[in-house]
């Protein structure tokens, strides 16, 4: 799939407010459901049913499965930071990621963030330093 197809699917989300667990342009969605509905405009349908999961970031039950379903259903990425890519971040001192964006830059990412919404955001040290894996989505 092309990088430019990844970010022109994730900006068509830019502003829709954020909503656990739902993954509709405009409706609402959080970080998983930008990646879910940037999945159904890039292929059609979601490889997967999403099971019901808890917005607690130390939920012990899910540790892992952020990491699990990347690794299980996109390509892991090697060599430097490029727009397209799927993002994993590191929260509050986990050791396992607990969020996701999509790169539109080396220095710029989309994601949905609580009381934001999906933003287009900097790429900052802060972010960076959280970055925890990189994918992209299947050819």
């Amino acid at each position: 799939m092309t990088s430019d197809a990844v970010i022109a699917a994730a900006r068509e989300f830019l502003g829709t407010p954020y909503r656990h667990q739902a993954s509709l342009v405009g409706a609402g969605c959080d970080c998983l459901g930008l990646l879910r509905g940037v999945w159904r405009a890039l292929y059609g349908a979601e490889p997967v049913a999403m099971p019901p999961y808890r917005a607690d970031m130390r939920d012990p039950l899910n540790a892992g499965a952020l990491r699990q379903a990347a690794e299980t259903l996109l390509v892991a990425e090697t060599g430097g930071l490029a727009g397209g890519q799927v993002v994993l971040f590191r929260l509050g001192g986990m050791a396992e990621p607990k969020h996701c964006g999509i790169l539109v830059s080396a220095e710029r990412f989309i994601h949905a963030q609580e009381r934001l919404g999906v933003v287009e955001s900097n790429l900052t040290e802060a972010w960076a330093r959280r970055v925890s894996g990189r994918f992209r989505f299947p050819d």
